[in-house]
């Protein structure tokens, strides 16, 4: 195997919050190709690209609120960045080396994305296994 799509899940409820972004729901999410080495999350007029090494893992995370959830924006309490399209659930997704992700100048240690298949990409990337719920 060696390309993996993993769509964003929609909320259509708030699609005013991350279509302005040029999101397109089964285009946009997260590629995998291992046989040139890219993951790849694209968000509209965004994306993020590094190679799978940079790439040390991730965890679910859940339960966000609505207002905060949908929409690229960056964090208020580290350097993450977030592509969202709901507010259930999604993968945060930690890099080796900071990332930019189309935000600005500023590079990022982790990107959360609100993928369809969360266990899947987790499964694909790896747990980060300091990571304790």
């Amino acid at each position: 195997m060696t390309d993996e799509f993993f769509p964003y899940r929609v909320d259509w409820k708030l699609a005013p919050f991350w279509i302005v972004f040029g999101v397109r729901p089964g285009r946009d999410g997260v590629h995998i190709d291992a046989e040139r080495d890219v993951f790849r999350a694209t968000y509209g007029f965004f994306h993020l690209e590094t190679t799978l090494a940079n790439v040390v893992g991730g965890h679910i995370t859940e339960g966000y609120r609505w207002y905060t959830a949908a929409g690229a924006r960056l964090s208020f309490v580290d350097d993450g960045l977030t592509y969202g399209t709901n507010h259930d659930r999604g993968v945060c997704v930690h890099f080796r080396v900071p990332v930019r992700g189309g935000l600005g100048p500023r590079s990022h240690s982790a990107l959360t994305v609100t993928v369809e298949d969360c266990a899947g990409l987790v499964d694909r990337i790896g747990a980060e296994e300091q990571f304790e719920p």
